[in-house]
């Protein structure tokens, strides 16, 4: 598995080793002890989430700012655009942001550490998302930060208006979210 740092250090690509052939494909989605030895964060996944969603479906900036969710991302059908936002206040990357295109047909996977927030895009005309949770849904602990607040400029790279949850569009602007400390 080749492992791969992006513009915040904390946020990794996993790029798995395909073995493919005329009966299909086959891949190591995780390993614990290569996930451990790349991240220095115990590979104790408590909680797997599955998702379907159509094209422009825009799913975030969801975050717990109790029981905080370290998340491994992959697209099993379609294609998203994965983005991880840093709200750690004391972190030199806080504010930032980070995407990777995740598809079926790349099967890369991201991860991204508690801390941050998380969201993504349908590209594809439908895509089903699958993430490993280092820890449970918490709703009374759940946050979202405004997908499109200005101060974060994400480039969500849409061809259309968003289709967007009454929760998603209720987000706080970064500057008025709670944070992690």
């Amino acid at each position: 598995m080749n492992v791969l740092p992006t513009e915040i250090p904390d946020v990794l690509l996993f790029e798995p080793r395909v073995f493919e052939d005329d009966r299909g494909f086959f891949f190591e989605s995780f390993n614990e002890r290569v996930f451990t030895d790349k991240t220095g964060v115990p590979g104790q996944f408590v909680q797997d989430n599955h998702s379907r969603s159509c094209q422009n479906v825009l799913r975030g900036l969801h975050y717990q700012i109790q029981q905080p969710q370290g998340k491994l991302v992959r697209a099993v059908v379609g294609t998203i655009l994965d983005v991880a936002v840093d709200l750690r206040q004391h972190s030199p990357t806080f504010g930032q942001w980070v995407s990777r295109t995740l598809s079926a047909k790349n099967k890369h996977m991201l991860w991204i550490p508690a801390g941050f927030g998380h969201g993504f895009v349908v590209v594809s005309d439908v895509a089903e998302v699958l993430y490993k949770a280092t820890d449970y849904y918490a709703p009374q602990h759940e946050r979202s930060v405004l997908w499109n607040d200005p101060a974060l400029a994400i480039d969500w790279s849409l061809t259309a208006e968003p289709i967007l949850s009454a929760k998603d569009q209720a987000g706080k602007p970064l500057k008025l979210a709670e944070v992690y400390p």
